[in-house]
C-alpha cells in the first residue's frame, strides 16, 4: 500500500539484532507475493521465521520453536483470524514476548467491517500506531483501492493476490480522491 509497514518492520528488526537480540518474523502464507521473503518497494528484504496458514495455532508455535525471542514481528497482519490474533494476545501475556503487527486496517471495500483480523488485532491492541502515507494529491492516505487490470473494483474477495493473469494493484488514497473515483466509476 506503499505506507512503509514491511520497511518498519524490518527496521525494528534491526534494531533488536543490532543491540544481540532474536526476533521471529512471521507472515501469513496466504501472502503469496515473494514466497518466505518480505521485500519492501525501495529494496530491503528478509526472509520469515515461518509462514503460517488460517489453521496453525501460533501461540504453540511460538512457544515451541520461539519462546526464546525478544519480540514476534508479524507482517500482513490483516490476514489473521480472529482466533489468530487470540493467539498472538497469549504470546504477549503467557510469554512475556512482545507482538508487534503489521497491516491493513480496513479492506478496499469500505463497508462491511473489513479484515476480520485486523478488527481483532484493534480490539486487542495495548498500542495503535498509524503509518501515514499520502494520496497523488498530496493529502493523508487513510483508504486503499483494488484496481484490476487498471480499474477500480469495489467487490470481491478480500484476498487477491496477483497471480500472474491479471494486472493487480492496490493504492493508498484520501476520502475525497477515493469517493471522486466511485463517482466517475458510474
Amino acid at each position: 500500500m506503499g505506507c512503509g509497514k514491511t520497511m518498519q518492520l524490518l527496521q525494528v528488526a534491526f534494531n533488536y539484532e543490532e543491540r544481540g537480540q532474536k526476533v521471529c518474523v512471521c507472515k501469513p502464507a496466504t501472502d503469496t507475493k515473494n514466497g518466505s521473503k518480505l521485500s519492501t518497494r525501495i529494496g530491503p528484504e528478509r526472509k520469515t521465521d515461518f509462514c503460517f496458514t488460517r489453521t496453525d495455532n501460533l501461540f504453540e508455535i511460538i512457544k515451541k520453536d520461539y519462546v526464546h525471542v525478544a519480540c514476534v514481528l508479524v507482517d500482513e497482519a490483516q490476514f489473521l483470524t480472529p482466533e489468530q490474533a487470540d493467539q498472538l494476545m497469549q504470546v504477549v501475556v503467557k510469554l512475556n514476548t512482545p507482538v508487534m503487527c503489521y497491516g491493513l486496517r480496513l479492506n478496499f471495500r469500505l463497508q462491511d467491517g473489513g479484515f476480520e483480523g485486523a478488527t481483532r488485532l484493534l480490539q486487542l491492541a495495548h498500542k495503535i500506531e498509524e503509518l501515514k502515507t499520502i494520496c497523488d494529491c498530496g493529502h493523508k492516505a487513510t483508504l486503499n483501492c483494488r484496481f484490476l487490470d487498471g480499474e477500480l473494483v469495489t467487490d470481491g474477495p478480500d484476498i487477491l493476490i496477483d497471480d500472474g493473469t491479471s494486472k493487480i494493484e492496490y493504492k493508498s488514497i484520501c476520502p475525497a480522491c477515493y469517493y471522486r473515483l466511485i463517482e466517475d466509476k458510474k
